[in-house]
């Protein structure tokens, strides 16, 4: 058996999240990852890891790179702190290579990257390759005898002439026993494909009986649409009406269902420890307002953290 070709090295690692990272800049975190600074960086950290949705590897990836465990309690802006996150601004941005793999790890972390950390990527990469050289060999050509061959050594030799049976095929003594002993197998391998083919039959029909119990129950549901103010759960098969529409349905993405268009007004908390916690975007000579980060669901800008100069202008004239 062959050995594994092994190449993989962190350079491959690092190649990988910075691949992850060019499609996720322009995602819902754009404001973040648009422009790495460290400060946004920071507060990318903070919102991901606040949120509770980070893994045992994620909270342990935080502990090496800060050299100290995650508090849900106090949000760290000290400068040392923020400094932290400027290797990983220059790693986004290709202006160096960071030495240690704490780095790319938590860089992973930050753009989601789903084979994190180095061992988990490590451990996928083997592992594929490993299936994939035991399929090569198990595609290569052995050489079997079929029963068909032995038919075919008699049929090839002039039965008309038993001499030179006999010496094209010494071994053959009596070849009226090899014909039954021919017919016995032909007729052993006949009825093994037929209990095969009703075997492959079976399967086949389980496999699309379940295959459509799993779409129909967990996969044809998960998908979403923009209802004027709010995403709604629907059918992936759900046919879009009118003609020119652009509300499409999406696959369900469960960082953007709860974003919902809301109306303000002078009274209404914009801000919270001095960060914005409405959203906007401006459509036409208009602004329209938003629970959250991400892009409208209408036109795909991105959504943009509410400033009093927004406030003034097109909040408080209204009134």
């Amino acid at each position: 058996m062959p050995m594994l070709n092994n190449t993989l090295n962190e350079d491959d690692y690092k190649e990988a999240v910075r691949s992850k990272y060019e499609k996720e800049k322009d995602g819902i975190y754009s404001n973040y990852l648009g422009t790495p600074s460290q400060a946004n960086l920071r507060d990318l950290c903070w919102k991901i890891f606040k949120s509770g949705n980070t893994s045992e590897d994620d909270l342990a990836v935080y502990n090496d790179f800060f050299k100290f465990e995650f508090d849900g309690k106090n949000e760290n802006t000290s400068p040392s702190y923020t400094n932290s996150f400027k290797k990983l601004g220059k790693f986004f941005r290709r202006e160096t290579k960071p030495a240690k793999i704490d780095t790319i790890n938590f860089a992973a972390v930050l753009v989601d990257f789903e084979f994190r950390p180095f061992g988990k990527f490590k451990k996928y990469y083997n592992n594929d390759q490993k299936n994939s050289e035991e399929e090569n060999l198990m595609d290569e050509p052995k050489a079997v005898v079929e029963p068909e061959l032995e038919r075919s050594v008699i049929n090839d030799v002039d039965r008309s002439q038993p001499n030179n049976l006999n010496d094209e095929i010494g071994f053959i003594k009596n070849p009226e026993s090899l014909n039954f002993v021919g017919n016995v197998k032909s007729k052993f391998f006949e009825k093994l494909f037929k209990k095969s083919k009703s075997t492959i039959i079976i399967t086949l029909v389980m496999f699309f009986l379940i295959g459509g119990v799993i779409y129909f129950a967990f996969i044809k549901k998960h998908c979403m649409q923009w209802s004027g103010d709010h995403y709604e759960e629907v059918s992936c098969d759900l046919e879009v009406q009118g003609i020119g529409t652009y509300i499409s349905v999406e696959p369900l993405d469960e960082r953007v269902i709860h974003l919902k268009k809301i109306k303000v007004s002078d009274t209404t908390t914009f801000f919270k420890n001095g960060e914005a916690i409405i959203w906007y975007a401006k459509v036409g000579d208009r602004v329209e307002f938003f629970t959250t980060h991400g892009r409208h669901p209408e036109n795909n800008k991105p959504l943009k953290p509410v400033t009093q100069y927004i406030i003034d202008k097109y909040v408080k004239q209204k009134e």
